[in-house]
């Protein structure tokens, strides 16, 4: 069962707040029956009208897609770059769960279910996200160590890595390659983290959102998830 207003919105037929409206002008039947109470719940064998139209409930669709360099984690773009979107052949209305930058690769997810995504992306949940940066320079014990205790990012925002781990060094091309684990998501915020100990990241991958890694899937690749996946991110919301 879930909220009226929500399904008319997760129906694209207008915003959770303008569906309220909707539902609150008398413009919203379940069942044949007008409907202005607002939280009323319904479930998928409910027919709902909308301004005398049946509404299509979409059906639900998760995927898992290995990002490529170049492309933008956004529905549309204004520039007209390819987006994730365009990777993905399906006329449901997904999105990306969080982003990943233009130059950024690897796992991202993409869903039209709105509580899988915030199971995702609530802090409270903290799902660990894993990358594999490479820096310019050697990195010591002592920026890892402060990567892991905290550093400021900016005026005031404090962030520490889960687990930082240095993979390898190359001192012929002056670079290492670590990999780092983070609960949170702020924008830009491994970068950051390594400008913050001093160090430039040039290549960046995330390799890992919660239990979902690369696994069989090629630069650009996607695959739909599973049903015990679904019923997995399900369970870890902490409430």
């Amino acid at each position: 069962m879930e909220r009226l207003q929500k399904i008319i919105a997760e129906a694209g037929i207008a915003s959770r707040r303008k569906s309220e409206e909707l539902i609150t002008q008398g413009k919203v039947k379940v069942n044949g029956k007008v409907v202005r109470e607002l939280g009323t719940k319904v479930s998928d064998k409910d027919c709902i009208e909308v301004e005398d139209k049946i509404i299509e409930k979409e059906l639900k669709e998760y995927y898992l897609l290995n990002k490529p360099r170049g492309v933008v984690t956004t529905t549309k773009d204004e520039k007209n770059r390819k987006t994730v979107l365009d990777l993905i052949p399906t006329n449901a209305r997904i999105y990306p769960i969080g982003r990943l930058d233009y130059d950024t690769t690897g796992a991202l997810l993409l869903t039209n279910d709105g509580d899988f995504a915030n199971i995702l992306m609530h802090p409270k949940n903290e799902i660990e996200k894993v990358y594999i940066a490479k820096i310019k320079g050697i990195i010591k014990g002592e920026e890892i160590n402060k990567l892991k205790d905290g550093v400021e990012i900016e005026p005031g925002i404090v962030v520490k890595a889960n687990k930082v781990k240095l993979k390898k060094t190359d001192l012929k091309s002056n670079t290492s390659m670590v990999q780092i684990t983070i609960t949170e998501g702020r924008n830009h915020q491994v970068k950051k983290m390594f400008a913050a100990v001093g160090f430039e990241v040039v290549k960046l991958k995330r390799e890992r959102i919660a239990f979902f890694d690369l696994k069989g899937l090629q630069s650009g690749e996607y695959r739909k998830l599973t049903a015990k996946e679904i019923s997995k991110v399900y369970s870890l919301n902490q409430k």
